[in-house]
């Protein structure tokens, strides 16, 4: 969510607030519950030493594995024009900034609303029977120039990846083309698109077609509790994690929550916020989830590296990763944010 360098502006004026494109959580009432602050502990126990964060500048990450290799796609921090890269890391730790896998200049379909400025974030990838779908944001977000999501397609993670020559969805009447994150459903084979947020906070999904750069149908859903942007979906054993970021993006509020199903689609049993600010970093969030091939999970994320509190922050988010625990029940156990030295 949001921008650095060739996407700053991301949530101006013409769409942030809106109609209450977020709701703080009621003064009154605490998702950190006596069993969650248990949690916490644990976590804290479990929590991983020497990791090294933050890793990199950039916002929005979105990691996949390849075998024995991950691969990330972040928001471009400070990138001279709006354009998506492609990093590369066998540990989680270490990162190369690969290639350069899409330009927007490069995207004829971008061009046709004559918007004066445009931006490029929140990204995510999809591998699909050896091909590989990459998924982005492209703005302004505005009721002139809306949000669209566009779709290229390649052999590689590193690219070259090919456009499929027009936006895949466009905002308007209150729906914010933002945020995209495509899953292929182990059982059913099907593959579904989770988008939207901010302005309107409304989480909608779409099956796609069987090569997902064309939507089939939208799939009647609700919206879970505290959602505002950033759906990420996973799913561990029998059972369907959807996460998503709440509050504004450059607020210390950011935070990651999560709801769980016995399908990918819902209904959703919401389970509480498992990722929030501490005393020296703030706004975690727009995170995904990635497997080892060990069986360890790992949440990848960007925050502000700033004690000040409550917002509103600008220049450069950097991007952490954090190991992910689970309880006997297998919720999610609250991530505690670590440093360089692990703290």
């Amino acid at each position: 969510m949001g921008g650095d360098g060739a996407v700053q502006g991301r949530n101006n004026p013409h769409t942030r607030g809106v109609r209450g494109a977020w709701h703080p959580l009621p003064a009154g009432r605490r998702i950190m519950t006596n069993r969650m602050m248990k949690a916490l502990s644990i976590s804290l126990l479990l929590s991983l030493t020497g990791w090294g964060n933050p890793l990199l500048d950039g916002a929005d990450p979105h990691a996949i594995r390849v075998g024995g290799t991950y691969w990330m796609y972040p928001t471009e921090a400070g990138a001279p024009e709006p354009l998506f890269a492609a990093y590369r890391s066998t540990d989680l730790k270490e990162w190369k900034r690969e290639a350069v896998i899409l330009k927007l200049s490069d995207v004829p379909w971008v061009r046709e609303d004559r918007a004066p400025k445009r931006l490029a974030w929140a990204p995510s990838m999809l591998e699909k029977n050896g091909r590989f779908y990459f998924y982005y944001s492209v703005g302004p977000q505005s009721v002139q120039f809306p949000s669209h999501i566009g779709v290229a397609s390649g052999d590689s993670p590193a690219g070259p990846f090919r456009d499929s020559g027009g936006p895949l969805l466009t905002g308007g009447n209150g729906f914010e083309a933002i945020d995209p994150m495509a899953f292929t459903d182990p059982e059913s084979g099907k593959t579904y698109l989770y988008t939207g947020g901010s302005n309107g906070s409304k989480l909608r999904i779409f099956e796609m077609e069987d090569e997902p750069v064309k939507i089939r149908r939208e799939v009647p859903t609700a919206t879970p509790p505290h959602f505002t942007e950033g759906a990420f979906m996973h799913r561990r054993g029998e059972t369907y994690y959807l996460s998503y970021s709440h509050g504004r993006f450059n607020h210390d509020e950011y935070s990651v929550h999560y709801a769980t199903s016995t399908s990918p689609v819902g209904p959703w049993k919401y389970r509480g916020m498992i990722l929030s600010k501490d005393r020296e970093r703030q706004g975690p969030g727009h995170h995904s989830f990635v497997e080892s091939p060990t069986g360890e999970w790992f949440i990848v994320y960007h925050r502000w590296e700033t004690a000040e509190r409550p917002g509103p922050y600008r220049g450069r988010r950097k991007v952490a990763v954090e190991k992910i625990h689970h309880d006997g029940n297998g919720l999610i156990l609250p991530v505690v944010m670590t440093g360089p030295a692990g703290d």
